[in-house]
């Protein structure tokens, strides 16, 4: 009878990991195959979209988290994801982000609502109007400390790479109050070995084991479960269901 009950438990497991997990990402992979993408980062269009006005054209602050779908096969399964802010009647936009060559951490080196890989990005989330500009110095202080901005820092999977820069500035940062879709891979990241950690002010916690499974739940993330670098979850607060590499569906 235990084993019996034991397989029944083990059997609703797979088939929840089949549904939630495995299920999405092959739908996602079926889906890129049918795009047409550049042959290489030299084919690419890395040119800046339109979808964001002109910094002089903006007189209040305004931050922005940004992400666009990553080159290559990665890209069926993981978003790129960068900040960019501007001060009140600031004329141009600041952009932060992180790379896989060199210091990881680079400013301003692409147009702030640039295609990533020729693929067209999206705002993620917004700030704007004083809270915005209380927050930029915290940003900017948080960009500058970033922990893993050495040289050999940057691990495309499971991190710490792009997406785990924007998110560990979130965190810092929960004014901001935005988090990042379910395919950001690397989101959940926060460091080598069993990790526990809360956002500043202590409001969302999240559980890491090397960044390959993990837990976050509060008022940012909801509920999430992160098994591999994708991720699971429901937005209770804006009601919304988190799907692996298919991205946010809801409001």
């Amino acid at each position: 009878m235990m084993f019996a009950s034991l397989y029944t438990i083990v059997r609703r497991l797979m088939l929840a990991f089949g549904l939630c997990f495995l299920l999405p990402v092959a739908a996602s992979a079926l889906w890129w195959t049918t795009l047409d993408r550049p042959g290489g980062w030299r084919a690419a269009d890395w040119g800046a979209s339109g979808i964001l006005p002109a910094a002089a054209a903006l007189p209040d602050a305004a931050i922005h988290v940004m992400a666009a779908r990553t080159g290559g096969f990665k890209g069926a399964v993981s978003v790129h994801s960068w900040l960019v802010w501007k001060s009140a009647d600031a004329t141009t936009w600041s952009r932060a982000e992180v790379v896989g060559w060199g210091h990881p951490v680079r400013r301003d080196a692409y147009a702030a609502d640039a295609r990533w890989y020729s693929n067209q990005p999206q705002i993620i989330g917004s700030v704007t109007g004083p809270k915005a500009a209380a927050l930029i110095p915290a940003v900017e202080a948080t960009v500058d400390a970033y922990p893993f901005n050495h040289l050999g820092s940057y691990v495309i999977w499971p991190g710490p790479n792009s997406n785990t820069f924007v998110a560990h500035i979130l965190r810092e940062n929960p004014g901001i109050g935005i988090a990042l879709p379910p395919n950001a891979v690397g989101k959940d990241y926060i460091g080598p070995g069993l990790q526990a950690r809360r956002d500043a002010g202590g409001s969302d916690l999240h559980l890491s084991a090397w960044g390959y499974l993990g837990l976050s739940i509060g008022p940012r993330r909801g509920i999430e479960i992160n098994v591999l670098g994708q991720t699971f979850g429901l937005d209770l607060a804006h009601p919304a269901i988190k799907l692996p590499a298919i991205g946010r569906i809801g409001t």
